[in-house]
């Protein structure tokens, strides 16, 4: 009797501790995908190639169920990304259209992602940010690591990192930058749940940007964002990240930024710095027909093409090779920085 006694109570002692342990890990779930304004940047780490190289792709703008040619585009990133071994895929935002995701359960994530790319060099990784059109639907059910259990590919955050041996990616929330969805949001509505008060959300994440930029230790920095910071495109420049992300990414030496939004394919360099702005907006609707004239005297633009399609990027330790592809993955432009020179070619 003593025995069974000692046992039970030993038994329930651990159901406690196995209780304490799951509630342990779900508050760190919690704080990890719910309020990243009140930690650290959450940190992903990938592997490299046994060659220490990386290849990926990105796409943005997309989630349209397979209309406007997204079907398209989805084949023609299976086949460059089995040529290239693609290791990931990087989702620029506004994933799903028009107004994000309703709850987990929304049948729009399996029609717009899971039965879109199917290809198997896409069955890898995707690290994506947030949209302005996901902030129209449930926010909380784009960032809930419940989807990962209808899609082990899906990995979505406000904000995080992604580091691997070559390059530290940072991911960037932007949509909460843009006064406009604030002042003047028309006839939609915004799911700001986990970003007002506004002001403490973007100081909190200008913070925590510096913070990880500055103790990165990495031979390359990338940043994505879904809205462009410099861009000729429907939308063009992003006024408030120009005032407020630009000098970050510029003080601690990012050499690439990556955005979607503007439904194009765009290359932008900067006359009196080595930052690239890269827009891969092309996932899916796009020919919008209304571009703006490159009359920066700061900028130049390498490439621009209204239409739809995608980008890869190949690098290693020296170089990174950058492309962008057509709808029929047909390459529409070329470019190669080397690291040891800090030059595009």
């Amino acid at each position: 009797m003593v025995v069974a006694m000692v046992a039970a109570s030993m038994a329930s002692g651990l159901r406690i501790k196995a209780m304490a342990e799951l509630c342990c890990y779900l508050t760190v779930v919690l704080c990890a995908f719910l309020v990243p304004c009140l930690a650290k940047l959450t940190t992903i780490e990938h592997p490299v190639k046994p060659n220490r190289s990386l290849s990926f792709l990105v796409v943005g703008d997309w989630g349209r169920k397979g209309f406007y040619n997204q079907s398209e585009v989805a084949f023609q990133m299976g086949r460059i990304g089995e040529k290239l071994k693609i290791d990931f895929v990087i989702s620029t935002g506004d994933n799903f259209y028009d107004n994000g995701l309703t709850s987990v359960y929304d049948p729009a994530f399996r029609d717009s992602f899971t039965n879109i790319y199917t290809a198997k060099s896409l069955q890898k990784p995707w690290y994506s940010v947030l949209g302005n059109h996901d902030y129209r639907g449930n926010v909380e059910a784009q960032l809930n690591p419940t989807l990962r259990s209808v899609d082990k590919r899906w990995i979505c955050m406000r904000s995080f990192v992604l580091k691997t041996e070559l390059v530290d990616i940072f991911f960037v929330d932007t949509t909460p930058f843009v006064d406009k969805y604030f002042t003047d949001p028309e006839d939609h509505t915004y799911d700001w749940k986990g970003v007002e008060p506004r002001k403490n959300y973007l100081s909190s994440l200008i913070k925590d940007l510096k913070a990880e930029m500055r103790n990165s230790t990495a031979l390359w920095k990338f940043a994505v964002g879904h809205h462009a910071i410099k861009s000729l495109g429907h939308h063009g420049d992003t006024a408030q990240l120009i005032k407020f992300l630009l000098p970050v990414l510029k003080d601690n030496n990012v050499d690439v930024y990556m955005n979607g939004h503007d439904h194009c394919l765009e290359h932008i360099t900067s006359m009196n710095g080595a930052m690239q702005y890269l827009t891969s907006g092309g996932g899916s609707k796009a020919w919008r027909g209304d571009l703006k004239p490159d009359d920066d005297v700061n900028h130049s633009a390498k490439f621009l093409y209204d239409g739809q399609g995608f980008m890869s990027v190949e690098m290693n330790e020296n170089e990174a090779m950058i492309l962008f592809y057509d709808v029929e993955g047909l390459i529409l432009h070329q470019w190669k920085i080397s690291k040891q020179l800090r030059s595009a070619v």
